[in-house]
C-alpha cells in the first residue's frame, strides 16, 4: 500500500466509520462530521498531489454529491448519504468518486436485499413488484413492509466505498 493511498484511506474510512455509528444509533449524520470530512479530504489530497490535489478533491466531492442528489430529489435517499458520499468523493479522484458511488449505490442494493430476506419478507416484496410489473405502475410498500423503511446507508457507502479502493487498488 503506497503512502499516498494510507494517506487518504486511513482519514477517510475512519470518518465513514464514525458516520455509520451516528447513523445507526441517532439516524442521523452530524453536518460537523461531514465538515470535518471535507475539510481533512482537501488537505490530504494538497497534501498528495498539490494543486491538482484539490482540484481532484473538489471534483470528487461533485462527483458523489452529483450521483446521490437524484436520488435525494425522488425520496430515495436521506440529505445525509448524499453529503456523506460528497465527503468521501473529496478523498478520491473523480474518476475513483464515481466508482465509489457506484459500489455504494450496488452495496444499497443488496443492503436492502439482505433486509427484505432476513425479515421474511421477500415474497411480499416480490408479488408487490409483480404487480407493478403488471400495471405498469409504481406500488408504494404498506406500512408494515420493510422495503418501505429507510435504512442506515452510511453502511452501504462505507462498504461501496471501501470495495471500490480496495478493486481500484489492488486487483
Amino acid at each position: 500500500m503506497t503512502t499516498e493511498l494510507l494517506i487518504t484511506a486511513i482519514p477517510l474510512f475512519g470518518l465513514l466509520g464514525i458516520a455509520v455509528v451516528f447513523d445507526l444509533l441517532r439516524h442521523r449524520i452530524p453536518n460537523l462530521l461531514i465538515l470535518l470530512g471535507l475539510a481533512l479530504g482537501f488537505v490530504s489530497q494538497a497534501y498528495v498531489a498539490g494543486w491538482s490535489g484539490l482540484g481532484n478533491a473538489f471534483q470528487g466531492m461533485a462527483v458523489g454529491f452529483a450521483v446521490f442528489l437524484p436520488l435525494y430529489a425522488l425520496g430515495g435517499m436521506a440529505a445525509g448519504d448524499v453529503k456523506l458520499m460528497a465527503m468521501a468523493g473529496a478523498f478520491l479522484s473523480p474518476w475513483d468518486a464515481l466508482w465509489a458511488a457506484a459500489f455504494s449505490l450496488i452495496a444499497g442494493g443488496v443492503c436492502g436485499f439482505l433486509i427484505v430476506l432476513f425479515r421474511g419478507q421477500l415474497p411480499l416484496t416480490l408479488a408487490r413488484y409483480g404487480l407493478m410489473f403488471k400495471a405498469r405502475a409504481y406500488l408504494a410498500p404498506a406500512s408494515h413492509e420493510v422495503a418501505g423503511k429507510p435504512f442506515p446507508y452510511s453502511v452501504a457507502v462505507l462498504l461501496g466505498t471501501l470495495g471500490s479502493v480496495y478493486w481500484m487498488n489492488f486487483s
